[in-house]
This record gives C-alpha cells, structure tokens and sequence, in this order.
C-alpha cells in the first residue's frame, strides 16, 4: 500500500520526507488547493532527502483553465524543476468545458521527458470521470489524484471503486480527498485501492502531522 503527503509548505515536507510515507507532493498555499511552490525550496529538499518528490504544476488557484501567460509559465517551470531534480509533476487542465484539454496536457506531459505526471483533481470537475480516465491514459498519465468526482473521497468511494476496476490495470488511482487515519482503511476495502493521498493536517494544525501520517500507513 502506497500512501503520498500533500505538503504546503517547507515544514510539513521536512514533517513528511522524516516520515513512514511514500512520497510527497510539492506545493504552495494550502488555502487555493495548492500551487507551484518555490524552486529554491525543492533545491533544498533534493539535496538532503531521498524520498521521491512529486511538484505540482499550478501558477494560480481557483480553476484549472488557464491563460497563455500561465501555460508559458507551466511549460518553463516543468523545465525548471526537471533540472531541480522533481522526480515528477502533478497539474491539470482543463477547457472552456470543463473536459480535458488533450493538446495542452500533452505537451507538458511531453516536457516531462518521461519522468511520471499525474493529473490532479481537476477530473473531478469534468462530466464523466470515466471517460476523463480513459483520455489521459491515453495521454502517458502514470495516475490519477481524484476523490471520484464528488467533494470527497468517502463521498465518491463507489465511483472511485469502479474507476479503479475499470482502469486500475492502466493507470494508477491515487485516493485524495478528505483522507485521514479514521476512514483510510473503510476507502481501502470498499474500493480495492492501493494508492493514497492526504495532507495529514489535522483539525486546528497548520503543519502534516507526524503521527497521524504514521496512523494513515499502518492502517492500510
């Protein structure tokens, strides 16, 4: 069982590379849902740990439609954090539709130069989650970060279930949403996933929380 911390911040990183996770995910500003976090601060952190270190890929929160300014700079900083030694990338984006916009998705997957990127929760806002799954396996995704197209992973535990049925085989589906030690191991039985994501920020914390990081791993 794999289990990535989402991390907003230099501190919780620390928290979770000194930690029994897997992975983590890179990122800034807890309060839009995260965006690209500083090049220096993942300089800082390739230098001292080993744990594998995803970066997302977002210039601005709110949506995932983006203006060519912002995909310019999503396209540089791909660049940018390869040389800083992000072991991968984590972003979507989506059209005037709310579906997956296939030709820009693509080229940042190209630019990652086969280093693995998984797509975020924007295919929670698309139509049909299932479809959404099938175009970016298409598109070289290694997984998808997705609570099953509703607000919460508990929420979407049977869509995610059946995604996973429907594509587990394809591509990687990594549990995000709401995920905490308290219902990490209801979310593995009923969907049959091996892959998850938490903050591991608890109620009234501001930083991932050692133990509750240890709690999410021992029961899955």
């Amino acid at each position: 069982m794999f289990l990535e911390i989402a991390t907003f911040d230099i501190t919780s990183a620390e928290i979770a590379l000194n930690s029994v996770a897997d992975r983590i995910e890179f990122c800034a500003d807890i309060n839009s849902g995260g965006i690209t976090p500083d090049l220096e601060e993942l300089r800082y952190l390739k230098e001292k740990y080993s744990k594998p270190i995803h970066v997302m890929i977002r210039p601005v929160g709110g949506g995932f439609m983006y203006s060519d300014s912002e995909f310019i700079q999503m396209q540089r900083d791909i660049i940018e954090f390869s040389k800083a030694k992000a072991d991968g990338f984590v972003f979507g984006i989506l059209d005037e539709n709310q579906e997956i916009d296939y030709e820009k998705n693509r080229l940042l997957v190209d630019l990652a130069n086969g280093k693995p990127c998984v797509f975020h929760r924007a295919i929670d806002r698309t139509k049909n989650i299932f479809e959404s799954a099938e175009k970016l396996v298409e598109l070289g995704f290694k997984e998808i970060l997705t609570s099953g197209g509703e607000n919460s992973a508990m929420e979407g535990k049977e869509n995610l279930k059946k995604l996973i049925e429907n594509c587990g085989n394809d591509i990687k589906i990594l549990i995000g949403g709401g995920v905490r030690s308290n219902n990490i191991s209801e979310l593995k039985n009923v969907t049959g996933g091996k892959y998850f994501h938490s903050s591991a920020v608890l109620p009234y914390e501001s930083f991932a929380n050692a133990e509750e990081i240890k709690n999410l791993k021992s029961n899955i």
